[in-house]
């Protein structure tokens, strides 16, 4: 019997996006692919970043600090960001160019006030699941496909988990951004990903139809 496969889009949302308050460079060009993407998969989930209004992470809750400096909270590095992806806001929703049809589940993530979730399956902490994990393996999913905003943030981290939780890993590198805070970050994002035994691939290994029909990997 084939494996089964999970389509995991990371926070394609309109903060994230052209015109956000955290716009990653370039992250409108993914959701096109996104769409050509969904088809090729047994299973579509997404994530949202989903943060109540008075998020640590928001440098605007620490006055005497900016946008990209760090922080230690409750004995993590927190990178301090604008307010983004607040909770049933605009910005938070996902782009309108998004087919959202065929998503069967969608994963919040960083709604505790007190620590980040970069990762769908868990907090930066690794104390709380989002359920992710055991969603996809009650869905008898051994490969999962991670794609999204941003690289060197969420996509990571979340692919990451994935190979810590035993899944195999596949990153669809054209299908995302990132936002390089620091010179080299998404570079070193990447070579992360493949140490920890996840294959990068491209959208062109993916969208191959057979007489038109999309192809099962």
């Amino acid at each position: 019997m084939a494996k089964k496969k999970a389509l995991i889009m990371v926070d394609l949302q309109n903060d994230f996006c052209e015109g956000g308050h955290l716009a990653v460079p370039g992250g409108d060009e993914v959701i096109p692919l996104a769409n050509q993407l969904q088809d090729y998969f047994d299973l579509v989930v997404a994530t949202q970043d989903w943060h109540p209004q008075d998020h640590m992470s928001f440098a605007s809750n620490h006055p005497a600090y900016g946008i990209g400096d760090v922080i230690v909270v409750d004995e993590i590095p927190q990178v301090l960001w604008p307010d983004h992806c607040v909770q049933h806001s605009k910005g938070a929703e996902f782009h309108p160019d998004l087919n959202t049809q065929k998503i069967e589940k969608i994963f919040h993530k960083g709604t505790d006030k007190k620590i980040d979730s970069y990762s769908a399956f868990f907090d930066n902490a690794h104390r709380r699941s989002t359920g992710l994990g055991e969603y996809l393996r009650s869905k008898e999913i051994e490969d999962v496909y991670i794609m999204g905003l941003a690289t060197d943030y969420c996509v990571k981290y979340s692919s990451l988990d994935a190979a810590h939780l035993g899944f195999n890993v596949y990153v669809i590198e054209d299908a995302c951004r990132g936002v390089e805070l620091n010179p080299g970050d998404v570079a070193r994002s990447w070579e992360e990903m493949r140490e920890s035994g996840a294959h990068v691939v491209h959208s062109s290994d993916i969208l191959k139809a057979d007489e038109g029909t999309p192809a099962r990997l």
